[in-house]
């Protein structure tokens, strides 16, 4: 069984920076994931790619209003991913969800609780 568990959320001022970690456990083979990242809601159910980090190599996805701000990461041999988000504004809130996804983040096969981020001053 697949879990996912998030860190790191939380509050912080506009301009700062956060880092989320998401440790996930019973990924195998046979599930024929790609990767681990994280997917933003906020007002309303749909859940938005943000980035992604490759389970198989070195490679990230980033959705286009992380690029040059955020950086995935996942540590050397474990299933445990990394968002660093640097240069955070309002519009990056909401609730951030673990979640393991196919190439180019798609998926969002199997989900974490969630945990929120809120840029405010």
């Amino acid at each position: 069984q697949v879990k996912l568990v998030e860190s790191g959320g939380g509050l912080v001022q506009p301009r700062g920076s956060l880092r989320l970690s998401c440790e996930a456990s019973g990924i195998t083979p046979e599930l024929d994931l790609y990767s681990i990242g994280w997917f933003r809601q906020y007002h309303g159910p749909e859940r938005r790619p943000v980035a992604c980090a490759s389970i198989v190599d070195k490679s990230a996805y980033y959705s286009d209003s992380a690029m040059r701000r955020f950086t995935a990461s996942r540590d050397d041999g474990t299933t445990t991913v990394h968002l660093q988000m640097n240069a955070l504004t309002s519009e990056d809130t909401g609730v951030y969800y673990c979640a393991t996804a196919h190439k180019g983040c798609l998926g969002g096969v199997h989900w974490g609780q969630g945990i929120q981020v809120t840029v405010s001053s």
